[in-house]
């Protein structure tokens, strides 16, 4: 028996077409990647690690914005409704002719000023401090390996991490670790083996799991290792 022939072709063998990748121009030879399979392009990968700076993430704090929003935009409509019926003829209202004559008449060392006065300074001190400071402080920054792309976690992810490490070293009965931004404390209780062999082997587990994390600024991390209490 023969083989059958080509369609469309007029010849006696059948021809493989060219495949086109999607997102190539019509009549050009898409480009290959002559890397080895499984390698990266480092050049990139390092130029964007020193590029990025891992910084603090920034809060929205959208509930103190919109409790000033909801505030001032009340107090406003108050006052534009007031004048709007003074100018239309009408009487002012009671609590602001009494407002008035209140600020026209007490004296400015007076105990109720100094209060409202202390009140107002310490609203606006709280709002300055929040415009400034980044907030967040429970999510971690994590090293930048691309400018753009953004990661963090959180310190109780964290500090669950850190435990874990500790609990898997042998001797170990029970951790707490207690995370913060610039420091890890770890209390372990160690029911048998010497206290020195443990500690060193937590210490060893903890500073493999720190740098594991990834955080732009890794912790310090203080440890103590004690033997559990007597119980009755």
């Amino acid at each position: 028996m023969s083989e059958p022939q080509g369609f469309g072709t007029g010849e006696g063998s059948t021809q493989r077409l060219p495949v086109v990748e999607p997102g190539t121009e019509p009549g050009r030879t898409p480009s290959l990647d002559k890397r080895a399979p499984g390698t990266t392009d480092t050049a990139d990968t390092t130029g964007a690690s020193e590029s990025g700076r891992a910084g603090r993430f920034w809060s929205a704090r959208r509930v103190p914005a919109g409790i000033v929003a909801l505030l001032l935009l009340l107090l406003a409509g108050i006052f534009l409704y007031d004048i709007a019926a003074v100018r239309a003829g009408r009487s002012a209202l009671g609590w602001r002719r009494d407002l008035a004559r209140q600020l026209a008449d007490r004296p400015v060392d007076d105990t109720w000023a100094l209060v409202g006065a202390g009140v107002a300074a310490a609203l606006g001190l709280w709002l300055v401090v929040l415009a400034l400071t980044p907030g967040l402080r429970r999510l971690l920054p994590m090293r930048r390996t691309r400018p753009d792309v953004r990661a963090g976690l959180h310190r109780n992810a964290a500090a669950e991490v850190l435990r874990d490490r500790a609990m898997e070293v042998s001797g170990v009965q029970s951790a707490r670790v207690r995370m913060r931004r610039r420091k890890a404390r770890v209390r372990a209780l160690s029911h048998f083996r010497e206290l020195d062999d443990v500690r060193a082997e937590v210490d060893g587990a903890l500073d493999d799991a720190v740098r594991g994390l990834g955080l732009a600024r890794p912790p310090a991390v203080s440890l103590r290792v004690a033997r559990p209490g007597r119980k009755g």
